[in-house]
């Protein structure tokens, strides 16, 4: 049974939510909104129209977000004055505390997400490491424990790109998720996943370390303004794979974007290479790999004023995009986070999509650097 101490934790943070996120002006700001939505020829400029329409949405998803929180919080302080008339059971009043607990949490969490590219789609990228085979089948597990992340918590997962290993598993793939702040709550994915466990794949029963690399960028849409320069574009076509037979596909839909990239503050330059066999439609292969190019640059000039804002910073604690951030050690039933030192022995829920404790204990412990 909780105690009166846990009941007022949980009302003490709902005020501070209402607070916080400013409700109040946020129930007059929809309306201000809103009422512009009903001026005449409102739709005559379709884009501009569905920005407004966007803009009152995204408000009124924090007031409902709220609502939401403050009814738990109520239905948990009336449940708890209940017990004492023996009207509900001590069950009961844990099971309304248990989700009142999760809605103030998850609430918390999404008002620290407040980065420019926070609440925009992503783009997940997987790379298996040095290793053949092994690492290769570890990177297929990767991506299918971001495929069931994605079903659990609503987005819409999409692999624009997959190119399978030579015996097992996946080289590399790209995985595009689309819902709202999926970039905020995947970001902290950056980095080198490490797996220790008796490898399949070895006749002796060796333990075995495998590697693979996790690349997460916002998704860019059509609003976000970013510079590309046409005459460094060039495109190939080609045939995308299939399983043979009637699967293969006759002509060449898949595309090969190559951008002539160059740094605009020092300088150097590279090729970007996207390839894009999501459909079977060229124009709109096309179309795709264009959205993943903006949202490359885009995220690299957004690191660019992350790397600026770090050297201000310089005495605060630097995240390394490109450095190991978690084990997966099988034999022992452990999965620990390297940067906030958070770790579970749910081994094969983590491997399930059950990573939201591992994205609270890094936001928890590193958003705020990350805005101030």
């Amino acid at each position: 049974m909780i105690t009166i101490e846990q009941l007022k934790d949980v009302k003490e943070r709902t005020d501070a939510l209402r607070r916080y996120l400013d409700i109040d002006g946020k129930k007059i700001q929809v309306e201000e909104e809103q009422l512009r939505t009903q001026a005449p020829g409102f739709w005559d400029d379709q884009k501009r129209a569905e920005a407004q329409m966007k803009k009152v949405k995204d408000l009124q998803k924090w007031i409902d977000g709220y609502n939401h929180v403050k009814t738990l919080s109520d239905e948990l302080e009336l449940a708890f004055d209940f017990y004492k008339d023996e009207l509900v059971t001590e069950a009961e009043v844990d099971e309304g505390y248990a989700k009142a607990l999760e809605a103030v949490e998850n609430l918390e969490l999404k008002n620290m997400l407040r980065g420019e590219a926070d609440q925009m789609s992503c783009v997940l990228k997987i790379n298996s490491g040095a290793g053949g085979t092994e690492s290769q089948d570890w990177a297929s597990m990767l991506m299918r424990m971001y495929l069931r992340y994605a079903e659990t918590n609503g987005y819409k997962a999409t692999i624009s790109t997959l190119q399978e290993g030579d015996e097992a598993g996946i080289k590399t793939c790209t995985i595009q998720m689309e819902g709202d702040y999926a970039y905020g709550y995947l970001k902290g994915e950056n980095g080198v996943h490490r797996l220790v466990r008796v490898s399949p794949y070895n006749a002796q029963g060796k333990r075995m370390t495998s590697f693979a690399s996790v690349f997460v960028t916002p998704l860019v849409d059509d609003s976000i303004e970013v510079n590309i320069e046409q005459a460094r574009i060039s495109w190939d076509t080609f045939r995308s794979g299939g399983a043979g037979g009637q699967n293969v596909n006759k002509v060449e839909s898949g595309v090969r974007l190559r951008y002539q990239f160059k740094d605009p503050y020092t300088g150097e330059e590279e090729e970007i290479l996207i390839e894009n066999t999501e459909t079977r439609d060229q124009p709109k292969n096309k179309e795709n790999a264009m959205r993943q190019l903006r949202s490359i640059l885009y995220d690299r000039e957004l690191q660019h004023r992350l790397a600026e804002q770090a050297k201000v910073e310089a005495g605060k604690k630097k995240i390394e995009w490109g450095s190991q951030i978690r084990s997966y050690v099988f034999d022992d039933r452990r999965v620990k986070d390297h940067r906030t030192n958070y770790q579970t022995s749910d081994v094969n829920g983590v491997m399930d999509g059950k990573i939201e404790d591992f994205i609270k204990a890094y936001l928890m412990e590193f958003s705020s650097e990350e805005q101030n």
